[in-house]
């Protein structure tokens, strides 16, 4: 299957370079395990020449220092292609990472709007920082403002499962602030990333403003998030991995926002809808082949209906399209990779050997095409206990676990005992029980008669071992901005500390 999209060299300074050591990766189809593409496998040395080429566009000042509704005419131009090569960008994302063509193409909508959002947020930025009102601090001699500024050059790493939109996440409010950026996609899933930058160059971006690397988290990551020359890094990915970041950046005494996984937990009450309550339940664990950091993995039903629910649920699990993740009505595709693949299979065991009843799924589903690839059909384990490790650890496929609760206090108490805290969701017909279930939750997120629904107007972040920081609306925008304090004085008197010398 041919390449829906040219061969990329690295972006660094507004050109495409070959990476220095001239090393390469193999782009794999997840859902044929054929290799259609090569990307360059960058080393520090690319690392040190694109964060230069930023430092130099940033000190440059054309693009820090200009107002926000220059830099926002750039990111209506990025939306406007990305639009116009949605087609091309869907499919490469498919190919690249397995998810349903319907899935991606619902992404680069989102990715999108996500430029356009941010081209407000920029221009609003004017205004803020223009009519920003004097703060009172009680003394009339003084006048006091402040001033939001970019923070300077970022390094910025995302993950495979959303891997242009949770570029566009980090990019766009990024270069909405006045930043600089070094964008480092994850390996398995770097296309259409590569595909961003040359829409940058495309719409004419100023050279150096964005920089795109490719290569593995050793080679490239790595020496990207310990760069002594970043204001920051944002990144979004495993815990395990979110730690080794945080700490290369606190090394330098640079902060680091982090977007990180997810155990989260979906009760579903007696009186809920069963039927809307199943339909979430499948959405919110198998879309994106369950490999989404806040994914309601972690699924907890009353007593009185968990019977039918499971009984639904099975059914509806069973009936759900895989095939050919390229064919639209596509409700399931491969997983990202072997390595992946493997690991959650090795949940299913854990979850079969600690006790736990595998309602259905567990192996290759019917519906996958041909021999290779890594399938795993939608899968549901019952009688889950809180000990065990597909309750507890995040698992990152279509593995469901489902646990039962009598009263709404256990419930609230089941689903905040996770490292983790992302996100949480209740169902419900009691809109008070949904309130004080939404309010006693300990995460981030909070979904209430629905799971998964993302905003880029809305706030996306959790707590505990997911992270810490908001992306996304405006607090995405403040994420690379640095507040300045301007003090005036304004008095017309002498300030008079000291007496002053005497004139005899």
């Amino acid at each position: 299957m041919a390449s829906p999209v040219p061969p990329r060299l690295l972006y660094i300074g507004g050109e495409w370079v070959a990476p220095v050591k001239g090393g390469s990766l193999p782009v794999i189809n997840p859902a044929t395990e054929k290799e259609f593409a090569r990307i360059p496998n960058a080393t520090s040395e690319d690392v040190d020449a694109a964060v230069a080429a930023a430092t130099a566009a940033f000190k440059s000042g054309h693009w820090s220092k200009t107002t926000g509704a220059y830099r926002a005419k750039y990111l209506k131009a990025i939306a406007t292609k990305l639009r116009e090569h949605k087609a091309v960008l869907a499919k490469a994302e498919t190919m690249d990472c397995g998810k349903p063509i319907d899935e991606a193409s619902w992404d680069m909508d989102d990715v999108a709007t996500c430029f356009d959002y941010y081209a407000g947020q920029a221009e609003a930025l004017d205004g803020r920082n223009g009519a920003a009102p004097a703060i009172d601090v009680g003394m009339s001699e003084f006048d006091v403002r402040v001033r939001r500024e970019a923070l300077g050059v970022v390094g910025l790493i995302t993950p495979w499962n959303y891997p242009l939109l949770m570029a566009a996440w980090k990019v766009a409010p990024a270069l909405a602030a006045g930043c600089t950026a070094v964008l480092k996609p994850s390996e398995l899933a770097s296309l259409t990333c590569l595909e961003l930058a040359a829409i940058a160059a495309e719409v004419g971006l100023p050279p150096g403003v964005l920089n795109v690397i490719t290569g593995t988290g050793q080679d490239a990551g790595a020496p990207l998030s310990a760069h002594k020359g970043l204001a920051k890094v944002a990144f979004t990915g495993s815990a395990a991995t979110g730690r080794l970041v945080a700490q290369a950046a606190a090394a330098n005494i640079r902060p680091a926002s982090m977007e990180l996984g997810g155990k989260s937990a979906l009760i579903v009450f007696e009186d809920a809808d069963i039927e809307k309550a199943v339909e979430w339940a499948m959405f919110g664990c198998f879309w994106t082949n369950g490999q989404i950091c806040s994914s309601t993995s972690r699924l907890l039903v009353q007593e009185a209906v968990a019977p039918a629910f499971l009984q639904q649920l099975k059914k509806r699990a069973e009936a759900i399209n895989v095939c050919d993740p390229l064919t639209e009505g596509c409700r399931l595709g491969p997983l990202v990779s072997e390595g992946q693949y493997r690991k959650v299979l090795s949940y299913v065991e854990a979850g079969k050997a600690e006790g736990a009843q595998l309602l259905t799924g567990g192996g290759r589903p019917a519906g996958a095409p041909g021999t290779a690839g890594y399938w795993l059909a939608p899968t549901v384990f019952a009688g889950v206990k809180p000990h065990m490790r597909i309750w507890r650890e995040e698992i990152f496929g279509p593995v469901l676990s489902v646990g039962t609760f009598s009263t709404e206090a256990e419930a609230v108490a089941a689903a905040n005992d996770s490292e983790y805290g992302l996100a949480g969701a209740v169902i419900s017909a009691d809109p008070d029980r949904c309130k004080r279930v939404a309010e006693a939750l300990e995460c981030g997120i909070v979904w209430i008669n629905c799971s998964q629904p993302c905003f880029c107007y809305a706030p996306w972040g959790g707590i505990k071992n997911s992270g810490h920081g908001r992306e996304l609306g405006e607090w995405g925008l403040d994420n690379f901005l640095s507040v300045k304090q301007i003090t005036k004085y304004v008095s017309p008197d002498i300030w008079g500390w000291y007496n002053p010398p005497s004139k005899l």
